[in-house]
C-alpha cells in the first residue's frame, strides 16, 4: 500500500520503512487512517505487534488508546 502525504505529514512517506519504522505506522494509522489503510495494517502487522504498540504508545490519542484496546482485547 502506498502511504499518504497526508497520514505523514512530517515525513516523505516514501521514506518510511515499513518494518523498522513499524510503531510510528501503526500509531498514525490507527490515530488518523481510512478504513482501508486500517484493514491494510491489521492485515500487513501480526494482532501481537499491535496490541503491544496499543499499549505502550505514548502518542495515540486517548480516544484512540481506548477503542483498540478494547478492539484487541477480543483476539
Amino acid at each position: 500500500m502506498e502511504l499518504r502525504q497526508s497520514l505523514f505529514w512530517d515525513v516523505d512517506p516514501k521514506n518510511v520503512d515499513l518494518e523498522k519504522n513499524a510503531e510510528y505506522v501503526i500509531e498514525r494509522v490507527l490515530d488518523f487512517g481510512h478504513d482501508e489503510e486500517v484493514r491494510w495494517l491489521r492485515n500487513f502487522y501480526d494482532n501481537a505487534l499491535l496490541k503491544k504498540v496499543v499499549l505502550k504508545s505514548r502518542s495515540l490519542r486517548p480516544e484512540t488508546k481506548n477503542l483498540w484496546t478494547l478492539l484487541l482485547q477480543k483476539i
